[in-house]
């Protein structure tokens, strides 16, 4: 592992004070440097860094808006060794936030690095090749094809590797040079906060202003990064950080196939070779809900792997297998036959923009005659899943369909919702939506095939009563979660 040199020591600071006000309503509850991003939050994979890549181990977290949950959330993970919290009690700017962390600062230099920022595959320990030299400072850039991502950070003028100038924000940006929030520095930057004057647009100490006037009199470097990168201000820059991670590594994520089944003999082999069929598939569970027939047997003999719930009722299978599923992505499905795995790579391509991707089985031309989804079941669902956008409208979900049991989500987010699924029979499949939007994730609902079912009748949906009874525990279950949540 690279380290900095023992005659210069480096310390970290990270910057995670902000409000993340662009980023509502994800940031009405969480600071926006806890945002997670495959499962880890930002301001970890930046530690991460740090420590990884530039053999940082003294670190300072200058905290504000929400702080203390940064702090507990810290120690709660056990990742707080050898790190300190500075608190920024006025959101004022970069420059206000580094002077408060100044008097942590016990070496000549520092590593800078914002709390809100994503990295993929970068090269950050290349900044160590600036520690012994006679620089005051060292700052990253990436070449930007997009020139509106330049107009939201800043860009520099570079001669032979030296800062010129920066400019903050360019409305009309002269090069596809990206500043990042990555800075090398030393003591010198403390005097440059204090002397630079407030901007005109804010009235806070511009970072970029003061960096451009140390350029001007000291040795600034320019540092080029490679890889990914996202300033996370919006919603939207967080979901193309979850993109961009999940594109990068998707081939290399195993996929399992939970199938719950009750007396389901007659159709389970064919549904287990079905889905067998489908190259992306890496592992198929069945969840032997107390069978009374051969289903075990049949399964065994398909090639799944067969686990048995002996709780009753199809939330209880469902939870059993996901708990089970040893794939980083689950995809939820019938025994009976009314899916298709076919269905499989669409889900897969949706994943990678969210984490739970649902089938809507209300898309009259993917509906086979004989199908169990006439007029009434099809509009039932289509108002209790209009009645769940309405009581969670914050969290913009659009559903047509509650009680479709296909459907896929990543482990890690599973395990995140975990806690939330108490329900053992068909009220589990809103339940579990209800989840993913109580902890503020991305779901999206995709048309699927749905065939008519080859085993019998549905156990929830095959007549007029079962339709009551079913649509009567969705309902008290909506209900209950929305007046805890």
């Amino acid at each position: 592992m690279n380290s900095a040199s023992t005659d210069h020591p480096l310390q970290g600071i990270i910057l995670a004070a902000g409000k993340g006000v662009r980023a509502y309503p994800a940031t009405r509850y969480i600071p926006k440097a806890l945002m997670e991003v495959g499962g880890k939050t930002l301001i970890e994979r930046n530690i991460e860094i740090l420590r990884q890549q530039l053999g940082i181990r003294d670190i300072v977290v200058v905290i504000g808006y929400l702080g203390d949950q940064i702090v507990d959330y810290f120690r709660t993970q056990g990742i707080d060794q050898n790190i300190s919290f500075v608190r920024q009690s006025r959101q004022k700017g970069i420059g206000h936030a580094m002077l408060c962390a100044e008097p942590e600062i016990r070496h000549d230099r520092f590593v800078v690095m914002l709390g809100d920022e994503f990295y993929l595959d970068s090269n950050h320990r290349d900044l160590l090749a600036y520690v012994d030299g006679n620089g005051a400072a060292a700052l990253m850039f990436r070449n930007e094809p997009n020139r509106f991502r330049i107009s939201k950070n800043y860009t520099g003028v570079i001669k032979d590797s030296r800062v010129i100038s920066l400019e903050e924000k360019p409305k009309e940006p002269r090069t596809r040079l990206m500043g990042v929030g990555t800075y090398l520095l030393n003591r010198k930057v403390f005097e440059y906060i204090r002397t630079t004057p407030p901007s005109e647009l804010r009235g806070e100490v511009e970072i970029t202003d003061v960096l451009s006037r140390m350029a001007q009199k000291e040795t600034v470097y320019a540092c080029m990064l490679e890889g990914a990168y996202i300033n996370v201000n919006s919603v939207d820059e967080l979901n193309m950080a979850h993109y961009l991670l999940r594109e990068r590594y998707f081939d290399q994520y195993r996929v399992s196939v939970v199938i719950p089944a009750y007396n389901e003999e007659e159709t389970i082999e064919e549904v287990i070779r079905d889905f067998d069929s489908q190259g992306e598939v890496d592992e198929i569970l069945v969840v032997d809900n107390n069978s009374r027939d051969r289903t075990r047997e049949r399964a065994q003999r398909a090639g799944a792997r067969v686990v048995t719930e002996s709780r009753q009722g199809y939330g209880c299978a469902l939870r059993r297998g996901l708990d089970d599923a040893l794939g980083d992505i689950v995809v939820l499905t019938e025994a009976d036959g009314s899916f298709q795995a076919k269905d499989i790579p669409k889900f897969l391509q949706y994943l990678k923009d969210c984490d739970m991707v649902i089938g809507t089985r209300t898309t009259r031309q993917l509906i086979e005659q004989g199908a169990n989804m006439e007029g009434l079941l099809r509009w039932g669902n289509v108002v209790v899943g209009k009645l769940i956008e309405a009581l969670w409208w914050g969290q913009e979900p659009r559903f047509t369909d509650v009680g479709c049991t296909y459907r896929a989500i990543w482990k890690t987010s599973y395990e995140k919702i975990r806690p939330y699924l108490t329900a053992s029979g068909p009220d589990f499949s809103p339940e579990m939506m209800i989840a993913v939007l109580i902890c503020r994730r991305r779901i999206i609902e995709i048309p699927v095939s749905y065939r008519q079912r080859h085993g019998g009748t549905s156990k929830h949906s095959g007549h007029f009563r079962a339709h009551a009874r079913t649509a009567m525990k969705m309902l008290r279950r909506i209900f209950n979660y929305r007046m805890t949540y």
